[in-house]
């Protein structure tokens, strides 16, 4: 088996929790707070995949207005204030506690680290900058720059020569399955980081399943030869 020389990234649900945007607003929110928290990642997702299939593309930013505009819809929210507040938070998300020991972790064992999304280069920035992890990691990719989304196999194809690295070189984590099957498929080595403990699935794609970034790394540590 080759040995890996690339860690790559998701970053959404992966590197930065998703979540936590409304709960930095949850009391303007009350009682509806969760659910628009599940719709605006539920319709995020699902706009990106239709947009993509249909070619219709726009980028993620308007993609992520979008969803949120329908979550509040849903639950009866008319505020222009709670919108921008929330728009501006999902700009500086939280990473999620292993996220920088696991990221150091493989820069240590001598992999290169890259942060692959459907996310535009400025949301990529601003969101590495504000958790503190723009100097651990050496290559962002968005799927921007070929008008289309994950699980899409042109973009990974991208990725891979973004990253300057074969498909069998690289070792991928997401914690959205259907990503990973994606990436599995081109050829990566891929850890499902399910950090949500759903039921597996994709399970025809071979995926590694892994609970969070570190246990990963143990892996990972795994596959490298012996010193």
């Amino acid at each position: 088996m080759p040995i890996p020389s690339v860690a790559v990234f998701d970053a959404y649900g992966t590197l930065f929790d998703v979540h936590s945007a409304v709960r930095r607003v949850a009391g303007a929110l009350g009682a509806h707070a969760e659910r628009v928290s599940a719709l605006w990642r539920q319709k995020q997702l699902e706009y990106s995949w239709t947009r993509s299939m249909i070619g219709r593309y726009t980028d993620f930013w308007q993609v992520t207005e979008e969803a949120l505009d329908y979550a509040l819809a849903a639950c009866g929210l008319d505020d222009v204030k709670l919108r921008s507040d929330l728009l501006e938070a999902y700009r500086e998300l939280e990473p999620y506690p292993d996220v920088h020991a696991a990221l150091a972790g493989y820069r240590q064992l001598g992999l290169r680290v890259a942060v692959f999304s459907n996310a535009t280069p400025t949301m990529l920035r601003d969101a590495l900058e504000s958790a503190r992890l723009d100097s651990i990691v050496d290559v962002t990719c968005s799927t921007h720059a070929l008008r289309r989304y994950k699980p899409d196999p042109d973009v990974y194809a991208y990725a891979s020569e973004m990253v300057g690295a074969r498909p069998e070189a690289i070792v991928f984590h997401s914690s959205n399955a259907w990503d990973a099957a994606g990436a599995a498929s081109f050829g990566w080595h891929t850890f499902w980081i399910n950090r949500a403990h759903r039921v597996p699935e994709y399970t025809w794609a071979g995926l590694r399943e892994c609970p969070d970034l570190c246990t990963a790394l143990a892996h990972a540590r795994a596959m490298q030869p012996d010193p």
